[in-house]
């Protein structure tokens, strides 16, 4: 029989996040205008997505992802690069990869599982070599983002659904299978599955994991040193 593993990519492979990834596609628009306003917008509403972030983290992203309302697909499609190699790469975690090609060395295919918007993620899914991902759309009208993600938003308890449902694709035993995640919101998914393993964890998760005596994997805080081609060292 398959076996998976799961893992969420902001603050468990890397410390970027989606609003830092935001905010690289807000300062590169093509309308310099619109760069400031939108960027000049979310500098003051840090305080209220962070509140959001810790109260709900389905209905932050459900508010959050209304700031690309207007942006072109073909456009943010072509920030894929530069995002992953100004952003995305320099904050992966030393040792995150070499963790996801043991755990392939061990038999088990890897899934991104992230509430990160799909556009941004195939330079991810080649570094790490995931096999699968789950992760949210955006909803277009002709060619320009409506604010709408494509539903289910994954977040939460629909992360663990996805799961559910990719394990039966596959024909794979959840039991049987593992997941790595830093947050508290994500204790569904850790629960979903035989081998949850809490890395980075904040406070909330780190207190779950000693109750139920999850595995606690800490990566250092900083960005992978070897290329591309080379492991995660």
């Amino acid at each position: 029989m398959t076996r998976l593993a799961f893992y969420d990519l902001d603050g468990t492979l890397c410390s970027s996040n989606v609003v830092e990834r935001y905010a690289f596609c807000a300062r590169h628009h093509p309308s310099k205008a619109r760069a400031i306003a939108k960027c000049g917008k979310l500098l003051v509403s840090v305080p209220l997505l962070l509140g959001l972030d810790f109260y709900s983290r389905t209905l932050f992203n459900q508010i959050f992802y209304r700031e690309y309302r207007g942006m072109k697909k073909e456009w943010l499609q072509g920030l894929v690069g530069p995002l992953f190699e100004q952003v995305i790469r320099p904050s992966i975690y030393a040792g995150a990869r070499d963790v996801v090609e043991a755990d392939r060395a061990r038999g088990f295919r890897p899934v991104l599982v992230t509430g990160e918007l799909d556009f941004a993620l195939p330079p991810v899914v080649r570094y790490f070599g995931f096999d699968a991902l789950i992760s949210n759309s955006l909803v277009y009208a002709d060619g320009a983002a409506t604010g709408e993600v494509v539903p289910p938003l994954i977040a939460e308890g629909e992360k663990a659904a996805a799961i559910k449902r990719i394990c039966h694709e596959y024909d794979a035993d959840p039991t049987q299978s593992k997941a790595y995640s830093d947050s508290f919101s994500d204790a569904p998914m850790l629960e979903s599955v035989g081998e949850p393993v809490a890395v980075n964890p904040d406070r909330r998760l780190k207190r779950v994991a000693a109750q139920r005596g999850w595995p606690v994997l800490e990566f250092r805080r900083g960005a992978s040193k070897r290329g591309s081609n080379g492991h995660a060292g």
